[in-house]
């Protein structure tokens, strides 16, 4: 009896963990090359950036002797990918790339010795890879220019890097209000006067008009994030803001931005082993929270990439609990209040490392650099309901037909909610769609229960104008008008 008991106690157990498990969809290879395909160094910037069912990735690969960067994408949310495209075809090497995306435009900046010195470098695509333009070079420094990091709010770009110009490692910054046509000059960020000291790995991410920026920096005789931020796009800075004080070095954060929630990750050495640490803003950065420790590992955890989504917060890094580098992941569902299990993401017996995430909509992308085939891959997985953003229920009563409704408050600045009903448990999806017909964000892709329901959809970083809702749930759809004024 006690066994027969003890069996069933298993099971429910395992029927309770599995669906946050099984959310997350097979991983795929998505290189394939006699060579190196890299992710890894630096986590302050992004390897993958999503807009709809449009996922886009970047790295670094050897295949043709010097490194070169290449792009594939996926316009499906996914689930089929692009062949390799490769971006630059210099005899040097190009390195380390960051990529952003706006709509159908896409922003990549890199750092490449094609110059002598290593300097930032930058290209723009204007329909969602399918083209690129011609290379424009970013800085023309005395120094290196390296770890280059973008974002993107509407037609503001945002690059930051560090420099070597003034004889130690700084951090700098320039911008682009056309979308990347023309840019402003250099400038050096940081408010540390001091020559020597050395201040690295800038992130950034923009959300309207908030800019906001952190970096590890060594002013204070050992690493400590600091940060700082631009209320108007760029223009005008505050000054720096120390958010870690710990002896034993704070390194290499990741920020991200979602409505008045601004959210910093970083790994911190102050508990003997390196372990991920977070902490928040709920005013824009005006204030933050105390640290909240991520991890609690047994082995060394390294380089955290943050992403956010309204309430949703989502962290990926690498850990070596296991004897083994693995990627993880983990998530807050209430802006970073409280955080679920963290998942392992890949339980092959072999290094794999450096992953970095994405979110669009309902979708969770996440790539990583494996080492199963004995040079470096890209790998991919997805969680197409992980991101359950802004989707509330209005009633338990059933409705009698499927509708969608005009959407409230509309025109609208830059929020809106959808109504829509359904009166059978069933697949739907509602997305956002652009006067082109462009899918521009997805917020309803999933398995719904029966019921009448709101979707909350945030148009910041999107330009004024008109735009389309469809819903398709079985053999109903149905597409509604609404229009953004800024």
């Amino acid at each position: 009896m006690f066994f027969k008991c003890l069996w069933i106690f298993i099971l429910v157990i395992l029927c309770s963990i599995q669906p946050a498990q099984s959310q997350w969809q097979s991983e795929a290879r998505l290189t394939n090359n006699p060579g190196n395909s890299g992710l890894l160094n630096n986590s302050n910037a992004r390897r993958i950036a999503a807009s709809g069912n449009n996922v886009h990735i970047t790295w670094y690969e050897d295949r043709d002797s010097d490194y070169e960067i290449y792009y594939k994408r996926s316009t499906d949310g996914g689930v089929n990918w692009g062949n390799d495209a490769r971006l630059t075809n210099h005899p040097s090497f190009s390195l380390y790339p960051s990529i952003a995306v706006s709509g159908s435009t896409l922003h990549l900046v890199w750092q490449d010795s094609r110059d002598g010195n290593e300097e930032i470098y930058y290209l723009r695509s204007t329909n969602s890879g399918s083209n690129w333009e011609a290379t424009s070079r970013l800085t023309n420094s005395s120094g290196q220019s390296k770890y280059p990091s973008v974002s993107v709010s509407g037609n503001s770009v945002h690059v930051f890097w560090h420099d070597f110009r003034s004889g130690s490692w700084k951090i700098y910054y320039k911008r682009s209000s056309d979308g990347g046509v023309t840019w402003t000059a250099d400038a050096r960020l940081s408010d540390n006067g001091a020559p020597g000291g050395a201040e690295g790995y800038p992130c950034t991410c923009a959300n309207g008009s908030y800019v906001h920026a952190a970096w590890h920096d060594s002013r204070d005789g050992y690493f400590e994030i600091y940060y700082k931020r631009s209320i108007d796009g760029g223009n005008n800075w505050s000054a720096d803001v120390r958010l870690t004080n710990d002896p034993q070095g704070s390194d290499v954060p990741s920020i991200s931005a979602s409505g008045n929630h601004v959210h910093v990750t970083w790994y911190d050495q102050r508990d003997g082993n390196s372990e991920i640490y977070y902490k928040r803003s709920s005013d824009n950065g005006a204030n933050w929270s105390t640290d909240i420790r991520l991890t609690n590992a047994a082995d060394n955890s390294f380089f955290p990439v943050i992403e956010s989504s309204e309430n949703n917060v989502h962290v990926v890094w690498h850990d070596r609990r296991s004897s083994i580098w693995r990627p993880y992941y983990k998530r807050s569902s209430d802006y970073g209040n409280n955080w679920e299990s963290e998942i392992i993401l890949n339980n092959e017996a072999i290094n794999a490392d450096h992953p970095f995430i994405a979110v669009s909509g309902t979708m969770v992308h996440v790539i990583w650099e494996d080492y199963r085939f004995s040079d470096a891959e890209i790998f991919y997985r997805r969680n197409p309901t992980g991101n359950t953003i802004g989707i509330t229920s209005l009633s338990s009563e059933i409705p009698s037909s499927f509708e969608l409704y005009q959407n409230y408050p509309n025109p609208f600045n830059p929020a809106t909610q959808i109504k829509f009903d359904i009166p059978k448990a069933g697949n739907v999806k509602i997305a956002i769609y652009d006067m082109l017909g462009r899918e521009v964000e997805l917020l309803v892709n999933g398995k719904m229960e029966a019921g009448s329901y709101n979707a909350d959809w945030n148009a910041t970083g999107y330009a004024s104008g008109v735009y389309f809702y469809k819903i398709e749930a079985g053999d109903f759809s149905a597409v509604r008008k609404m229009i953004l004024i800024k």
